[in-house]
């Protein structure tokens, strides 16, 4: 099956950059699906976009719609339809025409397009606001009405730029609610650039864009789950890195011996990560666990994480795990504790990476909530 929107080879560099900002980007969107290009600022995210838009020519690869490349079409010729992260409507404008926009373009009537943008007002809830201007509208507001605009595009593929960044949290959440009502009222193609965890778990993929490259792209449970490179992982963030070695299907490290799954195998260096939930506590020198020193115990949210040195008698630098528990831990610093790995199941590794990569912390460079 043709894929609605494949962008090809894609590299591109800025005028005076001593890198390029994508290098060889290769991303297919199927008909109906929602693709989030995740990633940090400067990651090459709105850059992406803007090349599938028209609005940057890549220098070398190639932009495809349906199969058919578009890389020579100008951006107001493509069949698509771009919502930034300010909603730009039409101040002389009221609501409905904003909405009604496109449709007087191609030539329809004031009546007829009219009658098409209320209904997409009406999707996105606003619909008895079609007499007033911009200026009358909260911000909330405005978004809604520049996503009812994009939709009554009617364009082939639907490009979002962080639309909902600027809001607060609360109105953040009735967008992302609005936009899965509206994937299920029109099954549009939608491609969402996002930096927050949450806003990209609403799509069915997830490609993470590190400095101008696609380094895991797959669904929202393997990202938290089976990170395929140490930087997503520490993007991600929540992840403890264990430097060591896999032997024969197990994996040693200061912790000692963890048993992996059986497609995880492979021999030799590798990092071993296990997620901060699933660790657990337990009494100091208990049978088949490692004992560590609590150094910090910090809030977060509804839990606290609990910072664990793990030393070692070996010639290996000391290791720092987060352990997430429940809120009125006693532990306090100072206190030794005994840390559980979980069982295969719950372990994942990154092969050929090196301690000395391994040993940098994984903190979060994305947004979550």
């Amino acid at each position: 099956m043709t894929a609605a929107l494949t962008l090809s080879g894609i590299s591109h560099r800025h005028p005076g950059a001593a890198q390029p900002t994508l290098a060889g980007i290769d991303l297919e969107v199927q008909d109906g699906q929602m693709l989030a290009v995740l990633g940090p600022s400067g990651s090459g995210k709105t850059t992406l976009l803007r090349v599938a838009a028209g609005l940057e020519q890549p220098e070398a690869g190639d932009v495809l719609l349906d199969g058919t490349s578009v890389l020579d079409v100008a951006p107001e010729r493509r069949d698509l339809t771009v919502m930034f992260q300010k909603p730009h409507l039409f101040p002389h404008l009221s609501v409905l025409d904003n909405v009604a926009f496109a449709d007087r373009l191609r030539g329809q009537s004031r009546s007829q397009s009219r009658a098409t943008a209320q209904r997409y007002l009406d999707l996105v809830h606003l619909g008895d606001l079609g007499p007033r201007r911009p200026r009358a509208l909260s911000g909330g507001q405005e978004q809604r009405v520049a996503l009812a605009r994009a939709l009554a595009a009617t364009r082939r593929v639907m490009l979002l730029d962080e639309p909902f960044s600027a809001l607060d949290n609360h109105l953040r959440t009735s967008m992302h609610q609005l936009l899965v009502e509206v994937r299920a009222a029109l099954d549009p193609t939608v491609v969402l650039v996002t930096h927050d965890l949450d806003e990209a778990a609403l799509a069915d993929r997830v490609a993470v864009l590190v400095e101008g490259r696609i380094e895991h792209c797959d669904t929202i449970q393997t990202l938290y789950t089976a990170p395929k490179t140490l930087a997503v992982a520490r993007l991600v963030g929540g992840f403890n890195e264990l430097p060591g070695v896999v032997r024969s299907g197990v994996h040693h490290s200061i912790l000692g011996a963890a048993a992996l799954p059986t497609s995880l195998a492979a021999d030799g260096p590798a990092v071993l990560l296990a997620r901060k939930e699933g660790l657990a506590l337990t009494e100091p020198h208990t049978t088949g666990t490692a004992t560590g020193l609590v150094v910090e115990v910090r809030q977060s949210g509804p839990h606290q994480d609990v910072i664990v040195e793990m030393a070692s008698s070996r010639p290996v630098a000391a290791t720092r795990l987060t352990v997430e528990v429940r809120l009125g831990t006693t532990l306090r610093p100072g206190d030794r504790t005994g840390v559980v790995l979980p069982g295969p199941e719950g372990l994942w590794v990154v092969s050929g990476a090196s301690p000395q990569v391994a040993e940098r912390s994984s903190t979060s460079m994305l947004t979550t909530r």
